[in-house]
């Protein structure tokens, strides 16, 4: 195996990124052949240090967060950044859940015999190396690295400016853990600098990395898919929505609609826009309003939803393309579930929609009609999280069409290979 580099004798944002790259490219090759024992026990040392560490890292995160007020970031930019005893423990509990997931290296997924007798296997393998660039979320540092970890794939992060020093502090709780575990320190790296020009490089080591993961706002997404030369895992926008149908239960509506826009407005499985069939907006959507407005949501919407009264904004279309991700909801009224998937497909961003009925019927025809990475039914569209399905956690939502879609966790973080299997045969 090559040796590794000492990458922080480099100022020279060119010979450190080359740097990092070769490091996890040699941690890479190590990782796709190490036994899922040798990972759980890794990621079960790191649970242990981040427990024992939760003071540092609070105190870091605080001067993150006391430079996020100086800087004046929004309140959801704020909410994501900001760590507590609970999140710290929460980051723990999800490396615990990883580690007791089937290791997916080496899977069968699919095999068959040929009339020759070859033996033909599809199985999982690791994609290598992937780089992680992401906004605000420290937590993303422990979720990222421990999935890629899990997958037998090396990471690089780069984290925002923001989260300079949170992001720090949690990967050298990582490497304390990992300097005690059969898992090279290299396996998870961070850019360990907030020059723009560290990432501009990153989007080309062609090279090196083999999938980028943006995961923050619209500007860094556009960026990355504008300007990277390595294949992307999308995800645009959270513009999801809840579509309220006529035959709705109006206790499921309320309570749906409330838990998709207020429990954390935030994040991007956050409803913005909230779709009503024109003929039960008065009786369902008045109970709902008030609840929004009372919990200090703005409301917007349309001509119609706007005679109802309470304090509510006229919507302008500019607001049914809008992610928000503060306390703001929009809402319009559709004639019938037709003009729903069609405001859906012509506004949306695929990520997550739902929709609220008791016709099953017209639920299916809902779910199956958009191409959405994920939709619901019945429920709220803040469950579109991977801890949530079941996956431990999640390093984002893919919302592009090609790989991975929706939550990409750990089986989203390896890709195949064909292992074939003969007895001297040739072919005629």
């Amino acid at each position: 195996m090559q040796s590794y580099y000492e990458c922080g004798k480099y100022k020279d944002i060119e010979e450190l990124m080359n740097c990092i790259g070769h490091n996890a490219s040699v941690a890479s090759n190590y990782l796709a052949t190490i036994s899922d024992k040798k990972k759980n026990e890794a990621l079960n040392k790191i649970a242990k240090v981040l427990r024992s560490n939760k003071d540092g890292i609070l105190r870091e995160n605080k001067r993150d967060l006391d430079n996020g007020e100086k800087k004046k970031l929004s309140t959801a930019l704020m909410d994501r950044l900001a760590l507590d005893s609970q999140r710290v423990e929460s980051m723990a509990e999800g490396l615990e859940r990883i580690s007791e997931f089937k290791d997916p290296v080496g899977e069968v997924i699919a095999s068959w015999e040929r009339p020759n007798g070859l033996v033909i296997e599809r199985v999982r393998m690791p994609l290598g190396v992937i780089g992680v660039i992401y906004e605000s979320r420290p937590n993303v540092t422990i979720d990222a690295g421990a999935l890629c970890l899990k997958a037998g794939n090396a990471c690089i992060l780069r984290g925002g400016s923001e989260s300079f020093f949170s992001t720090k502090v949690i990967l050298s709780s990582i490497h304390e853990a990992l300097s005690t575990s059969d898992i090279p320190l290299h396996s998870i790296q961070m850019v360990g600098t907030t020059d723009r020009a560290a990432v501009t490089k990153m989007l080309n080591m062609t090279q090196y990395i083999d999938v980028i993961v943006p995961r923050g706002g619209a500007s860094l997404t556009k960026k990355v898919l504008m300007e990277s030369k390595i294949p992307t895992f999308q995800h645009l926008v959270g513009l999801c929505h809840t579509y309220i149908h006529k035959d709705a239960d109006p206790k499921k509506a309320q309570d749906i609609v409330f838990n998709a826009k207020m429990r954390r407005p935030g994040i991007c499985g956050a409803t913005e826009t909230v779709l009503v069939d024109r003929e039960v907006t008065k009786t369902l959507l008045p109970k709902i309003i008030d609840q929004l407005i009372s919990a200090g949501c703005e409301v917007r919407g349309d001509r119609e939803i706007k005679k109802l009264g309470f304090n509510i904004n006229l919507a302008s279309n500019k607001d049914w393309e809008t992610e928000y991700l503060d306390k703001v909801i929009s809402i319009k009224a559709v004639n019938n579930i037709d003009d729903a998937i069609e405001h859906i497909q012509k506004y949306g961003s695929e990520h997550t929609d739902a929709i609220i009925t008791e016709n099953s019927i017209e639920a299916e025809k809902f779910m199956n009609s958009l191409s959405s990475s994920i939709v619901m039914h019945n429920t709220s569209t803040q469950f579109a999280d991977g801890g949530e399905f079941g996956m431990g956690a999640e390093i984002g939502i893919a919302t592009g069409k090609m790989h991975a879609r929706g939550p990409v966790g750990i089986e989203q973080l390896t890709t195949f290979k064909y292992k074939v299997r003969g007895d001297g045969t040739i072919r005629p």
